[in-house]
C-alpha cells in the first residue's frame, strides 16, 4: 500500500534528505521546507520504502503538494 507526502503550507524546498529506492522508517525526515525563515521537516508518517520524490531542492510547494510517495 502506498502513502503519499503532502505540503502543509507553502515553502520552498530547501533540502532533500532522501533518494528514490531508499528505505525509511516512520518520523524519518524527507525534505526539509524554509518558510518565512523558518526550516520545517517534513516527516514520512509510515515505514517503507520511498518509490518517488516528486520535489527538487529550489521548488516551491503549495499547500497540498505531493512531496513523495512511501510504499
Amino acid at each position: 500500500m502506498s502513502h503519499e507526502i503532502h505540503a502543509e503550507i507553502v515553502a520552498n524546498v530547501m533540502s532533500v534528505m532522501v533518494a528514490e529506492g531508499q528505505p525509511v522508517a516512520e518520523g524519518d525526515t524527507v525534505v526539509i521546507l524554509e518558510s518565512m525563515k523558518m526550516e520545517i521537516p517534513v516527516l514520512a508518517e509510515y515505514g517503507g520504502t520511498l518509490t518517488k520524490i516528486a520535489v527538487k531542492e529550489g521548488d516551491v510547494v503549495q499547500e497540498h503538494d505531493l512531496i513523495a510517495v512511501v510504499e
